[in-house]
């Protein structure tokens, strides 16, 4: 996989919008500190985008 970026969740989810937790869940974080090796494709990257506040882009 060459385009590949990585994803850690790095806050709860417990008071964040029903829509947030989905987009977490479809980037397959689970628990904080999980950390996921996604495709870089515009949707990630806008997945990643709405919940900015939540996760952190790891080189």
């Amino acid at each position: 996989m060459a385009n590949t970026i990585k994803v850690q969740l790095v806050k709860g989810l417990i008071g964040t919008r029903e829509s947030h937790r989905a987009t977490v869940r479809g980037l397959g974080l689970r628990g904080i500190n999980s950390v996921r090796e996604l495709e870089d494709t515009p949707a990630v990257r806008g997945m990643i985008n709405k919940v900015s506040y939540l996760v952190k882009v790891v080189s």
